[in-house]
């Protein structure tokens, strides 16, 4: 019996700001739009982008949070699997595909022109804040240099102990 996969995983930039609803029972959902662009070879040889415009929505405790940082052009990455949603409008049976999101990565971009990013996910953990400088160097320190360390280099080991 053969196994089904539905996988998705997109980088691309949203095309407005997110829509944060609720579900009656209170869970917060946000959908939003991103455009992926990708390459096409035209007939003259001339290369153009062509745009993809896929419908995202995102059920996690935290898409309330997040909402606030999905603004128009920011870059994001998410992984989900496709959904199809089917409605009735006017007696006629309509119906769009689109990604429900598992993972969100905040990249680049964007009004608030924010460079860091960020992952979130269902199990969103918020990480530590990392320092950004240079560790301190005490009074007095040499560095060692590659020729006194003892055990490094190519000299070091024999031919025999390679596994291929």
């Amino acid at each position: 019996m053969a196994t089904d996969i539905n996988s998705v995983v997109l980088v691309g930039r949203l095309t407005r700001e997110a829509n944060l609803r609720y579900t009656q029972s209170g869970s917060p959902v946000v959908s939003f739009t991103i455009a992926v662009n990708r390459s096409k070879r035209n007939a003259d040889g001339s290369w153009t982008d062509e745009a993809s415009f896929i419908d995202c929505v995102y059920f996690a405790p935290n898409s309330q949070n997040i909402s606030q940082y999905l603004v128009k052009g920011k870059q994001i990455a998410v992984q989900g699997e496709l959904r199809q949603n089917k409605w009735e409008t006017d007696g006629q049976t309509r119906s769009k595909l689109e990604v429900v999101v598992n993972t969100l990565s905040l990249l680049s971009g964007g009004n608030q022109g924010q460079a860091g990013g960020g992952n979130f996910s269902s199990q969103y953990q918020p990480r530590p804040q990392q320092s950004m400088r240079a560790p301190e160097v005490q009074p007095g320190y040499a560095e060692p240099q590659p020729s006194a360390m003892p055990g490094q280099g190519p000299e070091s080991f024999e031919d025999d102990s390679i596994p291929f």
